[in-house]
């Protein structure tokens, strides 16, 4: 089994490059739609999100209010760091019990947001980065997005900086282009993942 970290910015296109990975193969262990599983209606992961920041923070329905969360604490470096000791223990817990599922002859890639923020690369045989630049970023998040210009670098300001994903990088995929552009790119890479597993 070969063990990938995939990651990248906000707006760096990681779920697209994740997408085209699993169409040649892979299996992908997603850290963003696990971190959602881990709290959702009904589980320990939400009620103790709701005991460190109460009750605003939720829907009508009991679900998490995703935006009413996200602003207090992409605003509040000591809010942020609290949530992520909530969820990312139950990320992992869960990502470890998805790669145990694959096949010793499988390429499991794990789609991981802030892989470099929590100093993660050393968990993995490969880490991929997928480069974009910071102002193209910014475009996508607002066009694409519909976010605010603000909450926009607010968010991306929460993450590492472009330099220190890049100190993490063992192979680099550019997609600072079209999809055309990005799918020839993500096929050489499997390639190289392939010759190698």
């Amino acid at each position: 089994m070969l063990r990938i970290g995939l990651t990248g910015g906000i707006g760096a296109g990681k779920s697209e490059v994740s997408r085209q990975l699993a169409a040649l193969g892979a299996v992908i262990v997603d850290s963003d739609l696990i971190a959602r599983e881990v709290v959702a209606p009904g589980t320990e992961g939400l009620a103790a999100v709701v005991e460190e920041f109460g009750p605003g923070i939720l829907r009508e329905d009991g679900s998490l209010d995703r935006p009413a969360l996200g602003a207090v604490v992409f605003a509040d470096p000591a809010r942020l760091a609290a949530l992520n000791a909530i969820v990312h223990p139950l990320v992992r817990a869960r990502s470890a019990e998805l790669e145990a599922a694959a096949g010793p002859e499988d390429i499991v890639v794990h789609d991981v947001p802030l892989l470099a923020e929590n100093g993660l690369a050393p968990l993995y045989d490969l880490v991929i980065v997928i480069d974009v630049e910071d102002e193209v970023r910014l475009e996508r998040l607002v066009r694409l997005r519909g976010m605010a210009e603000a909450e926009a670098k607010a968010r991306m300001a929460a993450q590492a900086s472009r330099e220190e994903r890049l100190a993490v990088a063992d192979l680099v995929i550019d997609n600072s282009g079209s999809l055309t552009e990005l799918a020839p790119r993500v096929r050489e890479v499997w390639a190289r993942l392939k010759a190698r597993g």
